[in-house]
């Protein structure tokens, strides 16, 4: 599979903000800042970071590079070996926990399986972590990392109030995100991130997928998950153990969001198994007698 890596500046944002365009895989963000750079994520593979930092140039020179790893999945931060040595990377405490599992290699095995583009990826970890939230100083910008888990337990927003834009990465997704597993905890996880970045009040919420800057995805990723509860509250024990219950009329993605109309097959599929996800975690809850939404 061939990934290009394009520089997209929206005309709707501060012109210090840059989309980092991994074809239809993932956007990272650069902030430019009076002191410092900022590259939240580096793509998928350390080919596509380098691409990313060429199409940067001197800009990215011009001053020092902080780089933000926002969690440890694989179209997030695999291209670190690109800018090991030449950046400061900064995640997460949550995330050593994460790379130290085998899982994490696992995943690796099986991606350089399915493609070749894949064997020159080392899975290298931060320099820094931290607990909570941390603060990247940038003079005219400041850079707010956020502590949201619930898609993963390493998971960072990152709000930046002078201007008022929250770079929300998975926290938040177009249609759905994706809950960490099947149990009423991440569940509940993931619906607080929602509420806080809500809270924030932003102007422009940018997700990693999905392309939109309207700070609606938030609330409609809200709403998303309290009509999945309302219908499981609703759904018998005999209709809660159905494992097709994701297939049920009523209980389906389309039930809940609109799919457009030229989403392509796979990207379907892949939010249909996101939803299933969500289901579960969501009769996981019903069953512990937990409200989350």
């Amino acid at each position: 599979m061939n990934v290009s890596v394009e520089l997209c500046s929206l005309p709707e944002l501060d012109d210090r903000i840059t989309v980092v365009r991994a074809g239809d895989e993932v956007d990272a963000m650069f902030v430019r800042t009076e002191r410092l750079n900022v590259l939240i994520d580096t793509l998928g593979t350390p080919e596509l970071c380098r691409m990313a930092l060429d199409l940067l140039g001197e800009e990215v020179r011009a001053r020092p590079l902080v780089v933000v790893n926002s969690h440890m999945d694989w179209d997030h931060f695999w291209g670190n070996a690109a800018i090991a040595g030449k950046a400061l990377v900064v995640a997460h405490a949550a995330a050593r926990e994460r790379l130290s599992d085998p899982s994490s290699f696992q995943v690796l095995k099986d991606k350089t399986r399915e493609d070749a583009r894949f064997r020159n990826v080392e899975l290298i970890g931060p320099d820094i972590t931290f607990s909570g939230s941390m603060v990247l100083r940038g003079g005219d910008l400041t850079l707010e990392l956020i502590h949201t888990p619930g898609h993963t337990p390493d998971h960072i927003a990152v709000w930046i109030p002078e201007i008022r834009v929250c770079l929300a990465v998975d926290a938040v997704e177009y249609p759905i995100p994706e809950v960490w597993g099947r149990n009423a905890r991440d569940l509940r996880l993931i619906c607080s991130s929602l509420e806080r970045i809500r809270d924030l009040d932003a102007e422009f919420v940018i997700p990693a997928h999905g392309r939109t800057l309207s700070p609606s995805t938030v609330n409609e990723n809200l709403l998303y998950f309290k009509a999945l509860a309302g219908c499981v509250e609703n759904l018998s024990e005999a209709q809660l153990a159905n494992p097709e219950l994701g297939k049920s009329t009523g209980l389906r993605l389309q039930d809940f969001v609109a799919i457009p109309a030229d989403m392509a097959p796979h990207v379907v599929e892949f939010y249909e198994k996101c939803h299933e996800t969500n289901l579960g975690a969501t009769v996981q809850a019903r069953i512990e007698g937990l409200n989350i939404a």
